[in-house]
């Protein structure tokens, strides 16, 4: 069905109790709906934001469309937890209801201070003739989890040479100064992100563009977040407008990280070597980290992309976040494992173990639609080996190891109701 502009940004305090109850009916049937993963109640979420450790709790917001599984008039939906695994909901977290925010409340990030957990976001706002002009805004949350918004923004306009598409702070603190890098676009229409400061978190200074080795790369970056892990600068964000290069940017949109040495700060200069991509699945999408209160880094991504048909869009609602995942560096790159704590969901362990020679073995006895299963392969000279998930007589979803290329390849191709096959249906890395 198609969206009229009126419908997508219509606000959900505006819908009746019989039209909310009726959506959240027709979610709560819909076969795809999670087990563990952070899903919104209704409608559609994207990306995560305001990922931060407060009060004794991980709290977590995504960017939210109530009333379809569309992208239209955002909120932002607060989930909070105690362990990372098991998340409540909260309620809406911030909603589109100032003049610096009225037709969305973008994405952003929080910043302990004083106190407070203090939320960044980007105000959209568009003109009589729809153009779009961009707040980066603040709102403060305390130890009730009371939120308000400042009555103004901190940064009321794009710094010159850069057009309107600047939007998504991620805000840290170095010394005695916070810092902010936030997406951008040039004027020639090449994606950037450039660096605020501030000493107070209300007066905002632009320091400039960061300089970066990767020249003309994708229309415009979003989602920026730079943070240093290991002795090493890791800055991560998500191009738009890279053309496929064989097995990499096979997405609508991707989303990947540099790494190398310490953001100057004082010369805005980055080094480091080249954008390796996150996730080389089929959704992965505008991720942001944190550091829990054990020092560790830990990532949660939005599990979709723009631009895309799912099969949950029918029951009115679309997308998850990502299960946690702690980073490290190793041998130049950032790896990536779920979070431990994710252990305390297995319940009895079933084995298995066989040879196989030029053939395939059906195992019995598994069964369950949520399950981890970790799998060792003695492969010998195997050129090929791999499984086949929910194997039917038509549908499979096969994950292989190719030990000529050396490549895990993910294959989806039969795995029922199709998505996005305009951008493919193998993936492999």
């Amino acid at each position: 069905m198609e969206w009229l502009r009126e419908q997508k940004y219509r606000r959900i305090e505006d819908a009746s109790e019989d039209e909310m109850n009726l959506l959240l009916s027709k979610v709560n049937r819909c076969p795809w709906r999670q087990t563990f993963h952070v899903q919104p109640v209704m409608g559609l979420l994207n990306d995560p934001n305001g990922f931060s450790f407060f009060n004794g709790e991980y709290h977590l917001f995504y960017q939210w469309h109530p009333l379809g599984p569309v992208h239209g008039l955002k909120y932002w939906y607060h989930t909070k937890s105690k362990d990372l695994v098991h998340w409540e909901n909260a309620g809406i977290g911030l909603k589109p209801d100032a003049v610096f925010d009225r037709h969305g409340v973008y994405s952003g990030s929080a910043n302990e201070n004083d106190g407070k957990l203090h939320l960044f976001y980007t105000g959209n706002t568009r003109d009589e003739n729809s153009v779009r002009h961009p707040y980066q805004c603040i709102a403060v949350m305390d130890s009730f989890g009371n939120i308000s918004k400042l009555d103004k923004p901190v940064i009321d306009h794009a710094p010159s040479r850069y057009t309107e598409h600047f939007r998504d702070p991620k805000v840290w603190k170095d010394g005695n100064k916070f810092y902010a890098v936030i997406g951008a676009q040039r004027t020639d229409e090449t994606g950037c992100a450039v660096l605020y400061s501030s000493l107070d978190l209300l007066e905002w200074t632009f320091e400039g563009e960061i300089g970066t080795e990767l020249g003309r790369f994708g229309y415009m970056w979003e989602c920026p977040d730079y943070f240093e892990l290991q002795n090493h600068g890791v800055f991560i964000f998500s191009p738009q407008g890279l053309e496929p290069a064989g097995e990499r940017y096979r997405n609508i949109y991707q989303a990947g990280y540099v790494l190398g040495g310490t953001l100057d700060l004082r010369e805005k200069t980055l080094r480091h070597g080249p954008f390796a991509e996150l996730d080389r699945g089929f959704d992965f999408y505008a991720p942001q980290t944190m550091v829990d209160p054990a020092g560790r880094r830990i990532l949660i991504g939005w599990m979709g992309l723009p631009e895309i048909d799912y099969p949950t869009d029918p029951s009115g609602w679309a997308h998850c976040l990502t299960l946690p995942r702690e980073l490290t560096v190793h041998g130049g790159k950032l790896i990536q494992q779920p979070v431990r704590e994710l252990q305390t969901l297995r319940k009895k362990e079933a084995r298995a173990a066989d040879t196989i020679f030029n053939d395939a073995k059906r195992y019995e006895g598994f069964t369950g639609a949520a399950y981890e299963l970790i799998c060792e392969f003695a492969t010998g000279d195997a050129a090929e080996f791999g499984i086949e998930f929910r194997a039917g007589d038509k549908n499979k979803t096969v994950v292989k190891y190719d030990a000529v290329q050396k490549k895990v390849i993910l294959d989806r191709t039969l795995s029922g109701e199709p998505t996005g096959v305009e951008y493919g249906t193998v993936r492999a890395c």
